[in-house]
C-alpha cells in the first residue's frame, strides 16, 4: 500500500465502523500486513485485511450485503476488494480458532484519531505460522527484528493450536 493510500485510511476506517455499527458486519479487526504496522517498521502490501464476522447463508459466508451497503455509497468492487477512499479493502471471516480468539482478543486503537481495532502482535505473528505462506516467513522475520513479543503470551498461543513446531522452524 503506498503511502498516499495509508493517508486516507482513516477515511476508509470510518466507513468500515459504519458498517459494524449498522450490522453489516459483526466485530472486526485489522490483521495482515497493516495490521502489523501499528507494531512494526513498515512492509509493502496492496490491501488492508478487515477479520470479521460477515452473515452465512447456509454453510458459506456472504460478502454479498457488504458490497451492497458500499455499492450503495459510491463504492465498487475490484476483484476480491472493495475499494474504499482509494484503498482495496478485503472482508475476510475468521477461518480458524486462531483467527477467532484475534478478533475477539483485538485490542482498541487509533488511526489518525479514528477508533479501530487490531489484533495483538502475537496473534498476528501466530496466524502467519499457521497460515505458513513464503511472504508470512519473511515478514515473521521482519516484525522480529522490529519488536520483541511477549514470549509467555506467544508460547501460550502457539501451545493452544499446536503451532510450537512450526514455529521453531520458521524462527530458527
Amino acid at each position: 500500500m503506498d503511502i498516499g493510500k495509508a493517508l486516507v485510511m482513516d477515511e476508509t476506517l470510518k466507513v468500515i465502523n459504519e458498517l459494524e455499527k449498522s450490522g453489516v458486519i459483526g466485530r472486526y479487526t485489522i490483521g495482515g500486513a497493516i495490521g502489523l504496522l501499528f507494531y512494526v517498521e513498515p512492509a509493502t502490501t496492496y490491501d488492508l485485511d478487515i477479520f470479521c464476522y460477515i452473515p452465512k447463508t447456509g454453510m458459506l459466508y456472504s460478502v454479498g450485503p457488504i458490497y451492497e451497503k458500499l455499492m450503495e455509497k459510491g463504492y465498487t468492487p475490484k476483484g476480491e476488494h472493495m475499494m474504499i477512499e482509494g484503498v482495496p479493502v478485503q472482508f475476510l471471516p475468521p477461518t480458524s480458532d486462531l483467527v477467532t480468539e484475534a478478533i475477539e482478543q483485538s485490542v482498541n486503537l487509533e488511526f489518525s484519531g479514528v477508533p479501530t481495532r487490531v489484533m495483538q502482535f502475537e496473534h498476528l505473528l501466530a496466524i502467519m505460522v499457521e497460515t505458513g505462506r513464503g511472504k508470512d516467513k519473511v515478514r515473521i522475520a521482519q516484525a522480529l527484528e522490529s519488536k520483541v513479543p511477549d514470549e509467555t503470551k506467544l508460547n501460550d498461543i502457539l501451545s493452544r493450536y499446536n503451532l510450537l513446531d512450526k514455529w521453531a522452524r520458521i524462527v530458527t
